[in-house]
């Protein structure tokens, strides 16, 4: 495993880092716990979870993905050997089950905090994040921004305010942002240069073959204002791994389970993939090794959330990290880019 420092701290992290949004949906708690001990035996120390999971959210499953890593926390006394990040789960009339309130206020924050604390059997979270923006932006498959009637006001100010005290009580250790933008990340740390408020530590934003959005305008932010970035989603709910060019069902897979999530069902997706796939091939690698092996070198990111439903997938994507791109295939790789680019916003 390779690592690096989660930045503005002396915090050290693994490259690729353990996503759990199938744990309480498509893999059981002994699915969860095994997975950890995988991960944890091949050197990830680094587990990111949310309030809301798992996905799809539902009344029925909300909170399951916290609880079953708590579970595993106490049954093996890790909690010291992992950095733990979770979410709270911004506005969403359909997760009104989660809070009365969803939002970012004092109350919602606090309230958020000590339910997953609780789930997660812990006393601390290394780094707490805003799952998405209180405000109206560009974000889950928007391409780009778009003027919308919004009510909500700039209370940026008093979220980190908020976020300050529970670091000051010891409950959380550090911030990040979640499917921001650029305005919205550098509107959080202007907070920090002028009120020496929270400094945002990280960003966890879509980022993929089929998903370069970031490279426009965030990407920059972060390597001028060494903010990091948690790239999620890097396989595109599996099309990245290529199982779907060859004709065959998979019935179990997050796009056949889920089709509400549309993001790569287009057929733009599907020719960049089978392109990518013909670049991977000549160059003796799996599209899997390839697309996460692309993430895993590129600058500004911090490290790279990967999400499995068995173990044989969770080995391979963490393997991905002894792939070194050459600069041959990252020219192959932007002549695709060039033709189809991002047809997964």
């Amino acid at each position: 495993m390779k690592y690096t420092i989660l930045p503005n701290t002396n915090i050290e992290v693994s490259k690729i880092c353990l996503g759990t949004m199938t744990f309480g949906e498509q893999n059981t708690e002994a699915d969860g716990h095994a997975q950890m001990d995988f991960a944890l035996a091949n050197g990830i120390n680094f587990i990111d979870t949310a309030e809301m999971y798992s996905v799809p959210g539902r009344k029925e499953t909300y909170g399951s993905t916290e609880k079953i890593i708590g579970t595993w926390f106490k049954k093996s006394g890790n909690r010291d050997k992992v950095i733990l990040a979770s979410k709270i789960a911004g506005p969403n009339p359909g997760l009104s089950y989660i809070r009365e309130n969803m939002d970012f206020s004092s109350a919602s924050i606090a309230l958020s905090i000590e339910k997953s604390l609780t789930r997660l059997q812990t006393d601390y979270i290394d780094l707490y994040q805003l799952h998405w923006p209180e405000r109206k932006t560009n974000f889950f498959g928007q391409r780009g921004f778009k003027v919308q009637n919004d009510a909500w006001e700039d209370n940026i100010h008093e979220v980190l305010e908020t976020l300050d005290r529970f670091i000051k009580e010891g409950k959380i250790n550090h911030v990040g942002l979640s499917n921001e933008t650029p305005w919205g990340i550098m509107r959080f740390l202007e907070e920090n240069k002028h009120h020496n408020l929270p400094r945002i530590k990280t960003v966890q934003n879509p980022y993929s073959l089929l998903n370069r959005l970031f490279e426009n305008g965030s990407a920059e932010v972060c390597l001028r204002e060494n903010v990091g970035l948690l790239a999620y989603s890097p396989l595109a709910f599996g099309v990245l791994s290529g199982k779907f060019l060859n004709g065959k069902e998979h019935p179990n897979s997050r796009i056949k389970l889920f089709p509400q999530f549309s993001r790569y069902n287009s057929a733009q997706c599907a020719e960049a993939t089978r392109l990518y796939q013909e670049i991977a091939s000549k160059n003796g690698l799996t599209l899997t090794e390839m697309s996460l092996a692309f993430l895993n070198q590129q600058p500004f990111v911090t490290s790279t959330i990967i999400g499995a439903t068995t173990l044989k997938q969770l080995e391979e994507n963490i393997k991905s990290i002894e792939v070194l791109l050459s600069e041959d295939i990252l020219r192959e790789i932007e002549k695709v880019q060039n033709v189809i680019p991002d047809p997964a916003p």
